[in-house]
């Protein structure tokens, strides 16, 4: 059973919630609201991950990504997964080029912040996780949040690689561990990025208005000194944007920890059996939040 935080108006696009709701639900479509009293007594003293999904997933398959991706991390009993619902499915199509990035994002950001602030301070520390666009979402929490943020990890970033030296610098400086996971084998963000391609031949790199996205190559130097590398997935292993969270694994590899990102070259874990993608994620997930 999975806690959400959810700030969906609706189960499919649509604007933003009024309110921050918290609920409960399976991967197999039980989703239900509860009074918050009860939700929050149990994550009491625990520590707590916030893990959200990227752009263009609905309800139903946010629901289902970090429930499959609750049951990979493997958590200790005195830790806690809490899922965060978005409408990223709102303005996703043209939101990723800079530097018109989805106000969604933001605002959805600007309204958890005081709710976390209000309600998480008997956690024993709060964490986050991101895939995709829900990095901008996280790091926005985290900049209007007064509570420490312990560690993060931002997978598959789809923002740009300079912001946690530029426009995310203060939030940056709040968390105590950042880590990333990017592929340059990810043709969502090769596509997407710089300035979605508009300006292709254009605008190159070294230009003053090139941004490449955190998510692909990883953050541009210098880098924060609480950023802890390594970060880039081996070429080899192919790992494009669809893989780090999944709807759909069946028995996925369990993958012992510590581990950490490998060099070029390394073999796939799990001899690359099927669901080893999102099994690998979560592996390193823990290995870099527990």
């Amino acid at each position: 059973m999975t806690r959400f935080l959810d700030v969906r108006a609706s189960a499919v696009g649509g604007h933003l919630a009024a309110s921050v709701g918290v609920a409960e639900a399976t991967s197999v479509g039980d989703y239900r609201s509860v009074e918050l009293p009860g939700w929050l007594a149990d994550l009491q003293g625990r520590h707590v991950l916030i893990a959200t999904h990227g752009f263009n997933v609905d309800r139903k398959s946010g629901i289902a990504c970090l429930s499959n991706w609750e049951g990979l991390l493997h958590l200790e009993p005195h830790s806690a997964l809490v899922g965060l619902l978005w409408p990223g499915d709102s303005v996703w199509a043209h939101g990723l080029d800079y530097p018109d990035e989805p106000r969604v994002a933001n605002e959805a950001g600007r309204l958890l912040a005081p709710f976390i602030d209000a309600n998480f301070g008997g956690a024993a520390s709060i964490s986050f996780a991101s895939h995709s666009l829900g990095a901008r979402v996280v790091l926005e929490t985290v900049a209007a949040m007064t509570l420490p943020v312990r560690r993060t990890l931002l997978m598959a970033a789809a923002i740009d690689d300079d912001c946690l030296k530029n426009e995310f610098k203060p939030a940056a400086a709040k968390i105590g561990e950042i880590s990333a996971l990017s592929s340059k084998e990810d043709h969502v963000l090769s596509f997407l990025y710089p300035l979605g391609n508009f300006f292709a031949g254009i605008i190159a790199q070294g230009h003053p208005w090139w941004h490449g996205a955190l998510g692909r190559s990883g953050p541009s130097a210098p880098r924060p000194g609480n950023f802890q590398p390594p970060f880039l997935i081996p070429n080899n292993w192919g790992f494009d944007h669809g893989d780090y969270l999944r709807t759909d694994t069946p028995p996925a590899p369990q993958i012992p920890v510590p581990i950490d990102v490998p060099p070029e070259g390394t073999n796939k874990p799990a001899n690359g059996v099927t669901g080893w993608h999102e099994a690998w994620t979560a592996a390193f997930a823990r290995t870099r939040l527990g």
